[in-house]
């Protein structure tokens, strides 16, 4: 099996570091919120659980079948007409006689039932197990998705957070142009053109500050989602970290651990597994099967009686036992067509699943080798555009020296204006991407664990 080694990943920031926060939530500490109070994850569980009750309920079948059952009766009856009797002298007369009884009864049984050969009994046992097994794996599945879940969230409300930081540098400098205009325009430096154009953009920066604030407070609704409870202040990733490539450097071999370790995949496949089991159920149905029986009764009962004839009652009690062992032979031989149609229905389900399967597979084939291409060109972009801020930067200086000696217009501080904050944005958007494209490589060749954000959590200060 190939191992792969730990994904280190590395980003740097172009601004000025921020002061620490001292109680600042780290990606560990939403994690392990999350994973106490995340609602998907829970019900991910108990389905999990609950999928797994289908094996002891199939093994049920094979086990013996015990039942017990009491009953208890009561019967009254009366007949009359006319009937001869001995006299006591040994003379027969004919009389009108009249009987009558209270007959009680009580039956006290028990059964014992057991499968002897049942071949669809173990099939569906079959059946049963491996769709646990696709119950553990889609659980797994649920369990790394949640650390996907949990780091997106957070750096995106990272990037966010920069997103507004740098749109309220921007409306801040970009008031100092218009201040700054509207001066030059007293004196008699500028147009009144600059001065027009200046409080275009800030305006615009203005809206763009109130969009960047909606965005951050949508972002951090969405790790409350995750936790149930106010995120505080997020801990931002080091300055100056290297960037490392994933190890090995070959996308084919994160496919061969992703074909054989992606739960999601791994899921599809027992369900497959599952499936060719109920074919064989369904055939089953052509077979005999043979059972056991053991019964066990007891039957007491008691009468009481009276007849005119004798002028006097009687009671009678009578008890019976009975022990009874058998087995029964079943034959199937014709049902409508139900057995065939089964088969074939469960055929078809078969090749459902194996084209699910497939689907699957190259998803997952196309999502690794994506995750892997990202996290190459990811480093390379992270060194590029922390070069464009410093270049944007650069530029913005030199425009903002010659339009103080006029060789240059508002108009291009104003440019140049924007072009740092774009710069800048997408410096945030790339640093928070590599690491969330490490993690994703991870999981499609599903092998992410908590180490792994533990491993992210180190590089925030």
């Amino acid at each position: 099996m190939i191992r792969i080694r730990p994904l280190s990943l590395a980003l740097s920031l172009v601004l000025c570091a921020s002061p620490a926060w001292v109680h600042a939530d780290d990606l560990i500490q939403i994690y392990g919120e999350a994973r106490a109070s995340d609602p998907q994850l829970a019900g991910a569980e108990a389905t999990h659980y609950a999928t797994g009750e289908n094996v002891d309920q199939a093994r049920s079948a094979l086990l013996p079948q015990i039942g017990a059952s009491l009953d208890y009766s009561k019967s009254h009856g009366s007949r009359g007409g006319p009937q001869f009797v001995t006299n006591e002298d040994g003379t027969q007369s004919l009389v009108n006689v009249s009987t009558s009884s209270d007959s009680y009864g009580r039956t006290l049984s028990g059964r014992l039932d057991q499968s002897i050969l049942d071949l669809s009994k173990w099939t569906t046992l079959k059946s049963a197990r491996a769709t646990a097994k696709a119950g553990d794996a889609t659980y797994d599945a649920a369990q790394q998705d949640l650390l996907i879940r949990v780091a997106t969230a957070y750096f995106d409300a990272l990037t966010a957070e920069d997103a507004l930081k740098f749109a309220q540098a921007n409306e801040q400098a970009l008031n100092r142009q218009m201040e700054q205009a509207q001066q030059r325009f007293e004196v008699g430096l500028s147009a009144i053109t600059d001065v027009n154009d200046a409080k275009a953009q800030h305006d615009t920066a203005v809206a763009n500050v109130i969009s960047a604030q909606n965005t951050l407070d949508d972002n951090e609704e969405a790790l409350r989602q995750l936790t149930n409870k106010e995120p505080g202040e997020l801990k931002k990733l080091r300055d100056k970290l290297p960037l490392d490539k994933p190890s090995p450097e070959d996308p084919e071999s994160w496919v061969s651990v992703a074909v054989e370790q992606n739960p999601t995949l791994s899921s599809y496949e027992y369900q497959l597994e599952a499936a060719n089991a109920n074919i064989n159920t369904a055939r089953a149905a052509h077979l005999p099967t043979i059972s056991g029986q053991v019964l066990y009764s007891k039957n007491p009962s008691w009468s009481d009686n009276s007849s005119s004839s004798i002028n006097q009652s009687f009671h009678t009690n009578s008890e019976s036992w009975s022990t009874t062992v058998g087995l029964s032979l079943n034959v199937p031989i014709f049902a409508g067509g139900y057995t065939q149609s089964r088969v074939r229905q469960s055929i078809h389900n078969r090749d459902a699943a194996q084209d699910q399967f497939e689907l699957q597979k190259r998803l997952i084939e196309r999502s690794t080798r994506n995750s892997y291409r990202a996290v190459i060109a990811g480093a390379s972009q992270v060194e590029a555009t922390g070069q464009a801020v410093v270049s944007a930067q650069s530029s913005l200086d030199a425009t903002q020296a010659g339009y103080e000696v006029g060789t240059r217009t508002i108009v291009d501080v104003l440019i140049s204006q924007q072009q740092l904050l774009s710069a800048q944005s997408s410096y945030s958007q790339a640093r928070h991407a590599f690491v969330l494209n490490g993690l994703r490589l991870k999981q499609a060749a599903g092998i992410i664990e908590v180490k792994d954000l533990e491993s992210v959590n180190a590089l925030l200060e």
